[in-house]
């Protein structure tokens, strides 16, 4: 019997211990933001028009983010668009700032490009 538990238990952490971990500030694709209520997971760009640095634009284009928003026991993929809030759970949830600013030849795709959140609302 004892046997058995140590194995369970051993499952059991094993499932919990394999869940990244959540970061408060700015993260890269496939890691989990903290935002003061829900995560985010970043999974991919799906569009990064953005005006490349030291040019002159008509349009300021935009970044396209399709991430997993996790609250409590819900999970739900949503396209999050640079500035623009959107309704999660009880609040609002907005993609605030994508780092490094796009410069020729670089954009949000790239691996080193990160993501930051905020959230409002859960009161």
């Amino acid at each position: 019997m004892r046997r058995r538990r140590t194995g369970i238990a051993a499952a059991l952490c094993l499932a919990g211990c394999s869940a990244p971990q959540a970061i408060e500030g700015p993260v890269r694709i496939g890691q989990m933001a903290y935002v003061g209520g829900p995560r985010v997971m970043p999974e991919r760009v799906i569009e990064d028009s953005r005006c490349p640095v030291r040019t002159t634009c008509v349009w300021a284009g935009r970044v396209v983010l399709r991430a997993t928003i996790y609250g409590g026991a819900w999970s739900k993929p949503m396209d999050l668009i640079l500035g623009v809030p959107v309704d999660v759970a009880d609040g609002k949830l907005t993609l605030v700032a994508v780092t490094p600013a796009r410069d020729a030849g670089r954009s949000a795709r790239d691996a080193s490009s990160r993501f930051a959140f905020a959230f409002q609302g859960g009161y």
